[in-house]
């Protein structure tokens, strides 16, 4: 009886993992690598992606712990630009998936002359774009606040107010150079080198922790800048990574990417419009992406500041966790890419399926992780004798329960949508979002807020499951290879 069931468990493990039972006979084009080579494939690009991606998503959780000790307010101050951030990075967020994708497809069809020309095409229209969003933000900071729930009828809403329009002035202040260097890392990362993005954002972030020490408290002679502090010390981390990614294009003799002063920097019309063509098609994804959680944040915020700061807290866990995904995802995106581009469909379906069971194992780890530690997790942001700060943990770990119920569904679609867009099915990805993120997340926290009265938790819960719907959507689309015909 034993041996059958160790049998039985053999047989469901080779039918998840092994890429014989993955990759049916009819989509082959010719020999696929052994498992062995196919998983050190997804991990070699994976495992330094995930990590960058984690320390991206700690450079805002290493302000909000730091803040956090200055009590809710603070705590609030940070989180209250973080939706309008988002929408205006949004556009150089889509921006990159086509340089992402196009670059992996150029290197699939070993056009290494035209990879350098679309990284060259793409840092030109980022810069433009970045000087004119930068201008907007400075001069609409404060209305931009206020829509999001910033107002002055207490004492305490008039700080957070305060606070939020300073962070995101200065946040905007550094939007060329964050631009530029997200433009050369999303490159590198369609040519599977993400060894230099991970070392980028490992200096990044020590920079902006060693300045958010000297500048939130005013330590070592440093002013006492608190919120303000927070945004500068960002900025500079900022800075240093833009100054490493420079440095790794200029200087890398042997990197597949490389820039120099004498190329010809011209905008090249038939670059300019592939770039355009399928990040104009992840804008429509990502504006969707983000002014559906901007509408979430505006509702959740009329529960009040110390449920506000509560959701922050749990938002900072959310947003590490969809860095995991979105690690794994990098992988996907650049090698369904690269093998679309080298004729073999076949190869691009394998690395998909591989991807998307990486994420669901991971997804296991870190929902029962955050299920056990959620409380001492949530106390890292914020200092216990402030007031309330009872209130807001226990909120925020109770919120977290939610978030580790959605890491199989959230981890999956983030995967799956990377996949589809490697293969440039950014359309189909974009009208999803859309539905799911700007229509039925918002309607479902309004009635949770709003008709049932819900607290933090159940909101978040009736919110999010929308992500459910994402997953099978994106699911079936995968499933039914009509992305392979896809031309970039």
């Amino acid at each position: 009886m034993a041996m059958k069931e160790e049998a039985d468990l053999r047989a469901f493990f080779e039918r998840l993992f092994h890429v014989d039972r993955i990759v049916p006979q009819h989509h082959r084009k010719g020999e696929l690598p052994s498992a062995k080579q196919a998983y050190d494939d997804v991990l070699r690009i994976a495992l330094p992606s995930i990590a960058e991606m984690v320390l991206m998503s700690l450079i805002g959780s290493v302000d909000t712990i730091m803040v956090g000790q200055l009590g809710k307010n603070a705590l609030a101050a940070v989180a209250l630009p973080g939706q309008p951030r988002m929408i205006m990075m949004s556009v150089f967020f889509a921006m990159n998936v086509g340089v992402t994708a196009i670059v992996a497809r150029r290197k699939g069809e070993g056009r290494q002359a035209d990879a350098n020309l679309t990284l060259r095409n793409a840092i030109m229209l980022v810069a433009a774009l970045s000087v004119v969003i930068m201008t907007a933000v400075l001069i609409l900071s404060e209305p931009l606040m206020r829509l999001s729930g910033g107002n002055t009828n207490t004492l305490d809403d008039a700080e957070v107010l305060r606070g939020a329009i300073s962070y995101f002035q200065i946040m905007a202040w550094g939007l060329p150079i964050t631009a530029v260097s997200m433009c050369i890392n999303a490159a590198m990362r369609g040519v599977g080198n993400t060894k230099i993005t991970l070392q980028v954002n490992i200096v990044s972030n020590l920079v902006n922790v060693v300045f958010n020490y000297l500048l939130i408290g005013g330590n070592f002679g440093f002013p006492r800048l608190e919120v303000a502090g927070a945004a500068i010390a960002s900025v500079i981390g900022i800075t240093a990574g833009a100054i490493m990614s420079f440095v790794a294009v200029m200087h890398g003799g042997n990197s597949y990417l490389h820039l120099s002063r004498y190329d010809k920097w011209r905008v090249d019309k038939p670059t300019m419009r592939g770039i355009l063509k399928v990040g104009g098609n992840a804008m429509i994804e990502q504006l969707s992406l983000r002014f559906g959680f901007f509408f979430y944040s505006r509702i959740t915020y009329s529960l009040g500041v110390t449920l506000f700061a509560a959701h922050n807290i749990a938002m900072q866990f959310l947003n590490i966790t969809f860095s995991l995904a979105d690690g794994t995802a990098i992988a996907a995106t650049s090698l369904v890419g690269q093998q679309l581009g080298a004729g073999r469909p076949d190869k691009s379906l394998m690395y998909g399926k591989l991807s998307y069971r990486l994420a669901l194992m991971i997804s296991a780890v870190i929902g029962l992780f955050l299920v056990l530690f959620r409380y001492p997790l949530s106390g890292l942001f914020i200092d216990a004798n402030t007031p309330q700060a009872d209130v807001v943990i226990h909120a925020a770990a109770q919120t977290m329960l939610v978030v580790a119920l959605m890491q199989p569904f959230q981890m999956g679609s983030v995967v799956l949508s990377g996949c589809l867009r490697g293969a440039g099915d950014n359309l189909f990805v974009a009208g999803v979002m859309g539905v799911c993120v700007s229509i039925i997340r918002p309607i479902m926290a309004v009635l949770a807020v709003n008709v049932f009265h819900f607290g933090l938790a159940l909101t978040w819960l009736f919110s999010l499951s929308e992500i459910i719907i994402r997953s099978v959507m994106f699911g079936r689309r995968f499933s039914s290879g009509k992305w392979m015909d896809k031309k970039v």
